[in-house]
């Protein structure tokens, strides 16, 4: 893994990659490096907070593990099983053989069925096993609150207890980035156990630069013109969901793959879907971009 000695040397790898940051959270990332603790980053969806853990994964030159947390998910789903029917086949093999004279007692058939060879590894453990890592638990906010406890724990020790193997802890602690969207409030133990960002949508000037940086065959001209229309969009508070600089990046994406190298109102009204996914968004986004049009596009 890259040594990172300071906020400005993290800052200049995450420009490597195409994620260009401001300094407040070059700082808290990098305390979150150097003190070993986890990173909690919430805002708004599309303003880059996935793409953060992936642009750490490639800047430290580590592979990235990602946990997408959803209702109901439980700690199997996060941390290990059992490869049930491999068991199932290895208990039938242990039977033939017995039926053939190999003798083997129960404990050391119940032994063989619970060896790390049939041991499915989830994220959560595949983390503590592979590390260095970046460990993304993404969405953290739409699991409940028994897998939020679970998930302090797990961070708090960077080990797990397995009754039938032992304990399995990191021999070097993941680099955590959890993710938020704020669908719910999370808990105050949580909170304190991480770093904390609020990520907001960037400036005009910033996203401008992101969507050259990521797209440097895009022309200028379109670029500045998508990004001054979703600024625009941002600032209107009827919209169900503001578009995020994901939406930007896939609207540019869209108008060039029309042949685009400026903004035309009726194939920008046309590609509308890319950047509202409600209804209503739908009708005011056009509604905008219509009236944007009529005024000129500079």
């Amino acid at each position: 893994m890259r040594s990172v000695e300071s906020p400005a040397k993290l800052r200049a790898l995450l420009d490597d990659t195409g994620y260009l940051c401001d300094e407040g959270l070059a700082t808290i990332g990098w305390l979150a490096l150097e003190l070993g603790r986890p990173l909690l980053l919430e805002g708004s969806p599309g303003t880059g907070k996935t793409a953060l853990a992936e642009a750490l994964s490639e800047a430290l030159q580590v592979p990235i593990i990602r946990l997408q947390c959803f209702e109901g998910i439980d700690s199997s789903q996060a941390l290990y099983d059992w490869d049930f029917p491999r068991q199932i086949l290895h208990l039938r093999a242990a039977e033939a053989a017995s039926r053939a004279g190999t003798e083997s007692t129960e404990k050391d058939l119940e032994r063989s069925l619970y060896d790390e060879h049939f041991l499915v590894a989830r994220p959560l453990l595949q983390a503590l096993q592979k590390s260095p890592c970046v460990l993304l638990i993404d969405e953290v906010d739409r699991a409940d609150s028994e897998f939020e406890a679970f998930l302090l724990e797990v961070l708090a020790t960077y080990q797990v207890s397995i009754p039938e193997i032992g304990t399995i802890r990191a021999q070097q602690p993941p680099i955590v980035v959890l993710t938020s969207n704020r669908t719910r409030e999370l808990h105050d133990a949580l909170k304190r156990r991480c770093m904390y960002h609020w990520i907001e949508h960037p400036s005009a000037a910033r996203e401008l630069a992101i969507v050259r940086a990521r797209l440097s065959d895009v022309p200028t001209r379109l670029a500045a013109q998508v990004v001054t229309m979703v600024q625009e969009l941002r600032a209107d508070p009827e919209l169900t969901r503001a578009p995020g600089v994901a939406e930007t990046l896939e609207w540019v994406r869209a108008l060039q793959a029309l042949g685009l190298s400026s903004m035309d109102t009726g194939l920008a009204v046309a590609a509308a879907g890319v950047v509202a996914k409600h209804p209503e968004d739908l009708l005011r986004v056009r509604a905008s971009v219509a009236a944007r049009g009529t005024g000129g596009w500079g």
